[in-house]
Formats: structure tokens, C-alpha cells, sequence
């Protein structure tokens, strides 16, 4: 930090696994696993502040974006009123004939009504002359597509409200056809909700996001080339652990699902927490291929996660799961239901 309004920030990952040669886990503890996730300079001119280079950001909660990303952020920043302009540069390839870089434009204002209540509406456009280039969008050629939600959340004492939702259109050329095109029509809801009562709370939310109405030409499915993450249950959606979802969910990929919480966190000592989570979810539309045809249930799950304050900045979550899987989630040969256990410590400073 050079001052109050000017700093250069920088973020970094090492990840080991023990007893590992590939990483800085085995013996001898030589390794080369070190990433730059974030690096960027920050600062403020007047009400305008300004992030330029590799940084994070988050549209929709994560239900439209939560990731890394090259780019530039403009925000200005009001005693109520927050307007942040984003542009980041998805994807970019040296190419003389054609160019093939995809980039996104996002505008997310937040605008804060009192004490309780704050709306947040946002956009986002993708945009790209020719996106064979990126994997994720490679079967299209021109393509424009666009983002449009609404964030609200209240809190009102002990009782606290939230909701988005989010309506994906525009259309792109197909790269086998150019003469053809794609229109994309798809939408996502979610909402959710807390109620303190004292050592305890209630918990719960909701979320749909269509899927591919095999009926409609169009382009149904709910879905974001790359940036969505939004983690919900500890199997089907990824959790704390952030390792692997169960084979057949979406993961925090949210599109072609619906799905239900209800929970509650207890809170018996201050240093001792106990979360207490159950989720139902299914598929908007049957899987349509593979030994899961026809299948849209992807099952009921129980997560259990105690999270114990040892000394101040240092925390140790304990975590079991269990799955029972509908017949759209494979489970194997030996057609088992999944379960995870797991212990993280985390230090915070």
C-alpha cells in the first residue's frame, strides 16, 4: 500500500498434496506449485475508484459470475449508491485472419433504500466476432448474448430475505453454418431466507434455472460460457471443499436444475458452531443421453458441518454428507450412494 488511495494487491495459491512428488508434498518438499491468482493496482480519484490487471469479481450472487479475471473496474462509489462498470477479457488468441477474443461487459449498480433493504440491478453483455477460439463457446462464430437480473435483500432484525433472478437472451451465428444462428431464451430464480432466534437460526433457499426443452429450437438452457460458481450442498454442489460434485449435477455450474434447502445453524458456545443442512434437487429436463436417460432426480442430502473457533483467526471445520442418489446421478458399478467427510483448517489475519 502506498497510501489510502493507492495500493498494488497481489493474491497467491500453493497447493500440496502430501506424500506427493508432482507437488511440494513429498519428501525433500521441492516444488513449483506456486499461482499468481490476483494482481492488480487499486485506486481512488475523487468518488471514482479504479482495479486494473488480474482481479475477482462477482455479478448475481455467483449465480452469473464469481471468478478471476483480467480487466478493468470503474466504481463510483456515493454514500448510498454504488455504480460499478466492468469489462473483462474472457479470452484472447493471437490470430491474423479473423480475430477470436470474447470479452465481457457488466454494469452492477447498488443502490441501498434505508437501513433494510438494498436493490441491486445488474447486466452483463458477451460479445465476440468469432468465438470458435474458447472451448466453451466453440460451435458459434459471431455471437452476442446478454444478462439481465436483479438482486434484492432485506433484513429486517431477525428476520433476513434475499432473491435474484436473471433473464439470458441474444443469439449467435452457428460455426458450421454461418447462414444459421442460435437465439438463447433461458432464465433463472432463486430465493432465500433467515430467521435468528437467539443460539439458532432457520435457514432455507430455492433455486431453478431452465434447462434444454427438447421441444423448442431455441437455446433454453441457462448457462455462462465460464465464471459461474455458485456453491450450495456439500455433494451435489461442491460445499467447502470445492473438490468434485456427484456425477450427473451441475456442480456450482447453476442451469438445467431446481433445488431446495432448509436448515439451521446452532451456535451452543461462542466458539462452537453446528450447521445442520437438508437439499432436494432434480434436473429441469431428463438427462437425454447416456445409461441416465429419460432421469431427472438427483437425490436427497444431509450435511452436517461443526466449525469450532480454536484462537482468534483460526478456525476447524468438520464436515459430513451423504447422499441418497436419484436415478439421474451415477453411482458406480456397484451403484452406491455418495458420502464425503472431511476436516479444513483455515487461518484468517
Amino acid at each position: 500500500m502506498v497510501n489510502d488511495n493507492l495500493k498494488f494487491v497481489n493474491k497467491f495459491e500453493m497447493d500440496a498434496v502430501w506424500g506427493n512428488d508432482s507437488s511440494y508434498g513429498d519428501i525433500g518438499a521441492d516444488g513449483k506449485n506456486f499461482e499468481i491468482k490476483n494482481s492488480y493496482a487499486d485506486f481512488t480519484v475523487g468518488c471514482v475508484n479504479t482495479k486494473v490487471g488480474v482481479q475477482g469479481g462477482k455479478l448475481g450472487r455467483g449465480f452469473l459470475f464469481d471468478d478471476d479475471f483480467a480487466g478493468l473496474r470503474l466504481s463510483y462509489e456515493g454514500e448510498s449508491v454504488s455504480l460499478p462498470l466492468t469489462w473483462m477479457r474472457a479470452f484472447d488468441i493471437d490470430d491474423s485472419i479473423k480475430s477470436r477474443d470474447v470479452n465481457y461487459f457488466a454494469f452492477s449498480p447498488s443502490v441501498r433504500a434505508g437501513n433494510s433493504l438494498t436493490i441491486n440491478p445488474f447486466g452483463m453483455y458477451v460479445f465476440s466476432n468469432n468465438a470458435s477460439g474458447w472451448e466453451p463457446t466453440e460451435k458459434y462464430d459471431n455471437m452476442e448474448m446478454f444478462y439481465a437480473g436483479l438482486n434484492l435483500d432485506a433484513d429486517m432484525g431477525p428476520l433476513s430475505i434475499w432473491a435474484t433472478g436473471i433473464y439470458q437472451g441474444g443469439s449467435a451465428d452457428l460455426r458450421a453454418d454461418t447462414s444459421m444462428s442460435e437465439d438463447f431464451k433461458a432464465w433463472l430464480g432463486a430465493a432465500g431466507m433467515g430467521v435468528n432466534v437467539g443460539v439458532a437460526d432457520l435457514h432455507g433457499q430455492f433455486f431453478y434455472a431452465t434447462g434444454q426443452d427438447p421441444e423448442d429450437e431455441d437455446n433454453t438452457k441457462f448457462w455462462v460460457p465460464k465464471g459461474q460458481s455458485y456453491y450450495w450442498s456439500e455433494i451435489m454442489g461442491l460445499g467447502i471443499f470445492d473438490a468434485q460434485a456427484s456425477d450427473g449435477s451441475p456442480g456450482d455450474k447453476i442451469g438445467n436444475i431446481m433445488a431446495a434447502n432448509l436448515g439451521t445453524t446452532i451456535k451452543p458456545t461462542e466458539r462452537l458452531e453446528i450447521a445442520l443442512d437438508g437439499w432436494y434437487a432434480k434436473l429441469a429436463e431428463e438427462v437425454t443421453e447416456g445409461a441416465e436417460e429419460g432421469e431427472d432426480e438427483l437425490g436427497v442430502e444431509a450435511n452436517l458441518r461443526l466449525t469450532y473457533t480454536l484462537i482468534k483467526g483460526l478456525k476447524l471445520d468438520l464436515v459430513g454428507a451423504y447422499l441418497w442418489a436419484g436415478e439421474a446421478i451415477y453411482k458406480g458399478t456397484d451403484e452406491a450412494d455418495p458420502y464425503e467427510v472431511g476436516t479444513r483448517l483455515s487461518m484468517s489475519f
